[in-house]
């Protein structure tokens, strides 16, 4: 680190739900090394990327285990340790919210009582205040009673998904500084460097053009470092200082058990088919445990409501998708925004169908497939740009993994090798209007420029993309201008669509 970088040191609660009654860093200001120490008192208003409902350090009270409640700012980081085991925090405990059941239960405690006075950043987002519930998003087509009635055999199954933690080989760390013309200079492990800036000049009320991000290679995220997390807790470290450059970084015990993780979910799907096999109506109930805050949890409720039958064509349908507050640890993007986790409850339970019916769990499948100009669980007709053709490749797969030698076989040293299949789609969660780009220089010497704004973080993008304009280049070494230029750029575009 630049010599005259300041550390910050967290200082977690070591209860997931308790009020604080008061915090004493007398002590702690007068450890040797010590510039600071910042608590909710210091903190601006409060964050969220859907419902703003989440103070950068715990206000009032803490909602989860090793919830931030104050940061020591020091010379160094054994200095900052030090300091930090001298604030003293007094706590009330309160009622631990520990499963969705908890949260549901008509007696639970609430985890935000204030719920109804949080500003929704979206207008889709839907609390129910004086309950656990950020977040109710309703699916409803066809006749349901009509549904049912065709329905010769039915089949209901429950599931519970507990929450995991990405454990990421970097844990998240994150630096702030404060320019003389008073840009604010962050240096983060962040997988989406444009939204933090966007969602910091909006907490912070400034321009995203006085924020810059620097992003180095990331030792991983997969979703986890997406919305910010420690980056407002620099900012506020560095206004602290005057605006010198501070530096704060999770252990990896503080990364596992208090950073932003997996979704939990809790799910009952019931499923009603006619002995042919044609499924003829589907009740599905989601409950997202989004943790203490909403963060991300109350889009991957609604993504997973979108989406909620998987790849097939169900006229009659009623789903409930439910975001539910806890006192974990709140939840973000997760490898695949939350459809891994409702895949596997539909995909099980269409097993279990074809159990009942008699039926190959493929040709269960292939016949209940959504195909061009059937209509999506939000009642969108579907076309072939937006699924392709799914039963060609449920085929495809089919002869892959040579599905007609049976689904078990036992191999000659006695293991028993076994396959299964499952249909997987996604709705993007992106915005429609979304877009990247990447601006190429052409220099005098010959060399070539590439400037994009792709996060290094183990896919080898940038790599990639380089040897995608190298090749280019390379099959248009002429001196012809405008030309060369043009060919220049079909030769991309051929290496890229």
């Amino acid at each position: 680190m630049p010599k005259g970088t300041l550390y910050g040191h967290l200082i977690g609660s070591p209860y997931a739900h308790a009020r604080i009654r008061s915090v004493d860093v007398s002590e702690a200001l007068r450890e040797e090394g010590v510039h600071a120490v910042l608590t909710a008192d210091s903190a601006r208003p409060l964050l969220g990327t859907w419902i703003e409902d989440r103070p950068a350090l715990a206000l009032g009270k803490v909602r989860y285990y090793r919830e931030p409640v104050a940061v020591v700012i020091a010379n160094t980081e054994y200095q900052a340790a030090r300091a930090a085991a001298k604030v003293k925090v007094e706590y009330e405990p309160l009622p631990v919210v520990n499963s969705i059941s908890d949260a549901l239960s008509p007696d639970a405690p609430l985890v935000h009582e204030d719920l109804s006075r949080y500003n929704k950043v979206k207008s889709f987002v839907y609390p129910q205040p004086g309950t656990n519930i950020c977040h109710w998003t309703k699916i409803r087509k066809g006749d349901m009673e009509e549904g049912w009635a065709q329905s010769e055999v039915v089949v209901e199954e429950t599931f519970s998904l507990p929450q995991s933690d990405h454990a990421a080989m970097e844990t998240r760390s994150s630096s702030a500084e404060i320019s003389l013309s008073r840009e604010i200079i962050i240096h983060t492990a962040s997988q989406a460097p444009f939204v933090v800036r966007r969602l910091l000049g909006k907490y912070f009320d400034i321009d995203q053009q006085k924020i810059v991000i620097h992003t180095p290679v990331v030792g991983g995220s997969f979703g986890g470092k997406c919305a910010p997390h420690l980056e407002p807790i620099a900012i506020l470290a560095s206004m602290a200082v005057g605006g010198r450059r501070v530096k704060v970084t999770n252990s990896r015990e503080q990364d596992m058990a208090g950073s932003p993780i997996r979704i939990g979910l809790d799910a009952t799907v019931k499923i009603g088919a006619s002995k042919d096999g044609v499924i003829r109506a589907a009740q599905i109930t989601y409950y997202v445990n989004v943790g203490a805050y909403s963060d991300m949890g109350v889009v991957m409720a609604k993504s997973i409501a979108a989406d909620c039958t998987g790849p097939y064509r169900i006229d009659n349908l009623w789903c409930d998708s439910y975001g539910v507050y806890t006192n974990h640890a709140f939840v973000t993007s997760f490898r695949g925004f939350g459809h891994t986790e409702y895949t596997f409850c539909i995909e099980r339970t269409m097993d279990v169908l074809a159990l009942a019916l008699g039926m190959a769990p493929v040709e269960l499948r292939r016949k209940n497939l959504i195909r061009e100009g059937d209509t999506s669980p939000t009642g969108v007709r579907v076309t072939t740009s937006m699924v392709g053709d799914v039963a060609a490749c449920l085929d495809r797969a089919k002869d892959l993994i040579q599905w007609g030698e049976g689904q078990k076989a036992r191999l000659p040293d006695g293991r028993i090798r076994a396959k299964g299949v499952a249909c997987f789609w996604k709705a993007p969660s992106t915005v429609s209007n979304a877009r990247s780009g990447a601006i190429i220089t052409f220099c005098p010497d010959g060399t070539i420029n590439l400037n994009l704004g792709s996060v290094e973080l183990g896919q080898g993008s940038k790599t990639g993309i380089a040897q995608l304009l190298a090749k280019a280049k390379s099959l248009c070494t002429t001196r012809e201008g405008p030309k060369s230029l043009r060919r220049f750029e079909k030769a991309l575009w051929s290496r890229t669509r």
